[in-house]
């Protein structure tokens, strides 16, 4: 009998033990039903987080230097007041004996109300990227554009997102192998600053550890901030030879290949692709291999053997160039509908691209074609698991069975309302938002199709292949020469695909830390809606408060509101949604050959299957994610050199080093380091920008002059002139 019940409860520990070991060491497997959550004090953080984080960021986004304050700084902050406001405020119960009954005060400040309020500053700290079109209209275009579509389309592109991420939280959020690996972070966090453990001997808390980190970040971000700007790119190389061409160009970390090139700084390493102490090893690994190949083999090739006429342009870099090797001004083939000047465009000539900038849309191209392939390949069975309801629950989701779902139809009718919204402004406002009602409904057809193969690469690697440039692809090609169409398309394909993730991912975060369904829906979707709300009456403000807004022709010389985020993405909507694909990658442009990138990465996952399938003892073979591998350079540019070659070195310390010869170590402070470098950047950045660059306070010295490879984006073909390069 003793040997039966030491087995049972052997069986028993085994059936709660992760298949994931990262959330195995990180994940506590308790949970107390009785906490309250909805608490009054939980409504007021929660509210004030969201509209201030909103306010702040939408404020900042115009300025030349744009700040965005991040989630983590609010939850921080809340802290201390959640303490204090269980201690003052009254523990009285209103409407006693009915189901109104509540009080302000039902005990101590507990986790799941953190987690919560946590939440509502995640809907405030993400920006609403629907206001790009109503900057890029009204300010760009100059067309008019009424507050109630524009607050149609800013709503919509937002909440869409939930119809999306009800349908898929199933497949999403309840399977074991579904582990977000970014919400580790905030789980430990959480788990770290409510902790009431004591203090080991010779040894800190986690809540004391964080403190540290955050307080040694804060101190220490004033260097690469403010007082020794260098430090954000130390490109070593271009001091051997600061006069040579291709020695700027081979060590340049902004503008070129980055060899040699380093940063010691957490903004830098952490801006583009996240923290790297949130990232498996293997996920890290592909990104590395796809960097290597893309920057050290594709690249020099490309470049010299002077394909696409790579020679005549720089080696690294975004912008739009004639066929000599000049700057191309848009704004000189917009006629005065709006729509392309073909006969200024015939003058002028076609567009031409850096190659390594076209090479990049190809691997974008790739990664989104390997995407499917790879889900279809490697994950079908879990899809039919999921499906039929086979799969064994693991500890999280048996604990989670305490409280009430979400119904899927509450997700239905949020879905059929946004839909039925989406098409009312296109028929109503045609005029100002250009997108036919069919356009409307391909875009939403479009996220619906991808958000599930993309949210598996997302949920198990960190890393988000994204749709902007496939949506932007196929309404280009379908309905050409409308930008604000364009816009449009984008933000409904692409961008409510990218809310349906966030929110999958806050439900999961909810599932790690026990939170109530229905009390995470509540906070997404009130956070929501306060967000867009805040976020759209913010910028109508500052459009009618500062004038010339945006307008660089206009506002006088240092003005800080030069809006420079807006007018990447009005440079896009110009690309194409007036010029087009077909003249950039179709039969009209230089670069048709750039869609066998398609076919490419359909092909790739495949012979990853293929040799699983042939050597299945070899395990590493499935740690190749091509996804991930042929998107890792997704975000260049405009992330450069510098921030992959740092991003790399700190994963593969993190995840391989430490995680593999010091666990102990690792499981107790590795999310906690990376919440506190997050914390103590983002309060000393608010801090500097406050007190000094917002009144433009600089100082002047060697050591802030920047990365020193000026001739890093000077073209290295015979006789092109370019102003401060050499003609060789």
């Amino acid at each position: 009998m003793e040997i039966d019940s030491r087995s049972a409860l052997d069986m028993e520990k085994e059936d709660d033990r992760c298949l994931i070991e990262q959330v195995e060491l990180t994940v506590p497997k308790t949970d107390d039903p009785t906490l309250p959550v909805l608490t009054f004090r939980m409504w007021v953080l929660g509210l004030v987080s969201c509209i201030l984080l909103s306010f702040v960021n939408q404020f900042f986004w115009y300025r030349t230097q744009p700040l965005t304050v991040s989630a983590i700084s609010a939850q921080i902050a809340v802290v201390p007041l959640g303490h204090f406001m269980a201690r003052v405020l009254p523990t009285r119960r209103f409407f006693q004996g009915t189901r109104l009954e509540f009080t302000m005060n039902p005990g101590p400040f507990n986790v799941k109300e953190h987690v919560l309020i946590t939440i509502f500053a995640n809907c405030g700290a993400g920006t609403v990227y629907a206001s790009h079109i109503l900057t890029a209209v009204k300010l760009l275009y100059k067309r008019e554009l009424t507050f109630l579509p524009a607050f149609i389309v800013m709503l919509t592109t937002q909440v869409l997102g939930f119809g999306w991420a009800g349908i898929f939280r199933k497949y999403l959020v309840e399977p074991e192998k579904m582990w977000w690996p970014g919400n580790l972070v905030q789980v430990s966090l959480f788990s770290a600053l409510h902790e009431n453990s004591k203090r080991p001997k010779g040894s800190m808390t986690r809540t004391q550890f964080f403190l540290v980190v955050m307080i040694a970040s804060f101190a220490y971000y004033i260097f690469p901030g403010y007082l020794l700007i260098m430090l954000t790119t130390i490109s070593w190389v271009c001091w051997i030879r600061p006069k040579s061409i291709l020695v700027n160009q081979l060590g340049s970390g902004m503008n070129g290949l980055g060899i040699g090139s380093f940063a010691i700084d957490w903004s830098t390493i952490s801006s583009y692709l996240g923290t790297p102490l949130a990232s498996p090893w293997f996920a890290s690994a592909n990104v590395a291999v796809g960097f290597f190949l893309v920057m050290y083999v594709m690249t020099p090739i490309t470049y010299w053997s002077n394909i696409y006429s790579a020679k005549t342009f720089p080696i690294f870099s975004s912008h739009l160039f004639m066929a000599n090797g000049s700057m191309y001004e848009v704004l000189d083939v917009i006629d005065s509908r709006f729509q392309l000047d073909h006969g200024e465009y015939a003058k002028k000539g076609p567009l031409h691209l850096s190659t390594f900038f076209a090479c990049t849309y190809g691997l974008g191209f790739a990664a989104l074609s390997a995407t499917v392939m790879h889900v279809l390949l490697f994950n079908a069975r879990d899809i039919l698991d999921a499906f039929h309801g086979n799969k064994k629950k693991d500890v999280h989701a048996r604990l989670m069975k305490s409280y009430k779902s979400v119904p899927t139809l509450w997700f239905i009718i949020i879905l059929v309302i946004n839909i039925a919204l989406i098409i009312f402004a296109s028929v109503y406002y045609k005029e100002s938002l250009q997108l036919p009602w069919w356009g409307a409904m391909l875009a939403c057809f479009m996220a619906f199709a991808f958000t599930y193969p993309i949210g598996v690469i997302y949920a198990t690697t960190n890393m988000e292949p994204g749709l902007n440039v496939i949506t932007e692809y196929v309404i280009g090609y379908l309905y050409p020469e409308r930008p604000v169409a364009n816009m449009c398309f984008k933000v409904y394909g692409y961008i409510s695909m990218t809310q349906a993730l966030q929110f999958v991912m806050d439900f999961k975060l909810g599932h790690y830390m026990k939170i109530p369904p229905r009390a995470m829906f509540t906070a997404q979707m009130v956070g929501t809606v306060v967000s867009v709300v805040v976020y759209q009456c913010t910028a109508w403000w500052l459009m009618s408060d500062i004038r010339n807004l945006c307008d660089t022709s206009l506002l006088p010389p240092g003005s800080p509101w030069t809006c420079p985020m807006d007018r990447v993405f009005f440079d896009a909507s110009v690309i194409w949604g007036l010029v087009g694909p077909r003249r950039i990658f179709g039969n009209l442009g230089e670069y048709s050959n750039i869609n066998w990138f398609f076919l490419g990465g359909a092909i790739a996952p495949v012979l990853v299957w293929l040799a699983h399938r042939a050597f299945p003892k070899q395990k590493w073979i499935l740690a190749v994610n091509m996804p991930v591998l042929l998107g890792a350079t997704g975000m260049m540019p405009p992330a450069t050199a510098i921030n992959f070659t740092s991003w790399i070195f700190v994963a593969f310390v993190s995840g391989f080093v430490v995680f593999r010869y010091r666990q102990d170590w690792w499981k107790k402070y590795n999310y906690v380091v990376s919440g506190g470098l997050d914390a103590g950047t983002a309060f000393v950045t608010i801090l500097l920008f406050l007190t000094l660059q917002s009144q433009n306070i600089n100082l002047e010295w060697w050591g802030n002059k920047g990365e020193p490879c000026p001739l890093a984006t000077c073209p290295t073909a015979k006789g092109v002139i370019v102003d401060g390069c050499p003609v060789l």
